[in-house]
């Protein structure tokens, strides 16, 4: 661990097919865009304040590699985990995911002190969303 004062942040990039599409997507499920680093070919969503999902169009994502870019609805390339204050937070985020067009994601886990569930988003990418009880934590 490092004791700098800097908070270090994530910056998820994925490739999305309908650009518009996958911004309402995100803000109905109350995450903002950031229009300083949004524009015709990527959509910068705070997700919190260090952690940020850069949606990048098909052809401008693949101006920054040189692999074949994974259809993410037949393939699995990334698993984003994103914590949850409470089960209900949890149950909450999914519910409203797939209520505005994302889908069901794998089984609901619950360990009585962990408890996720999974959706996948408009373009197929996995958000999986866990509450940990802070006392098992905390050990």
């Amino acid at each position: 661990m490092t004791t700098s004062a800097h908070q270090q942040m994530i910056f998820v990039n994925l490739p999305v097919n309908d650009l518009d599409a996958s911004k309402k997507f995100f803000t109905e499920l109350g995450y903002s865009i950031n229009p300083q680093f949004s524009d015709d070919n990527a959509a910068s969503v705070v997700i919190s304040d260090t952690i940020v999902a850069m949606l990048l169009t098909k052809p401008f994502y693949a101006t920054f590699t040189k692999k074949e870019i994974a259809d993410a609805t037949t393939t699995s390339e990334v698993l984003v985990a994103l914590s949850a204050p409470s089960r209900e937070k949890v149950d909450e985020l999914v519910d409203k995911a797939i209520a505005v067009g994302g889908s069901p994601s794998g089984e609901t886990q619950d360990h009585g002190f962990m408890y996720g569930r999974s959706f996948d988003d408009l373009d197929g990418h996995t958000w999986e969303i866990v509450w940990m009880d802070p006392s098992a934590v905390a050990g």
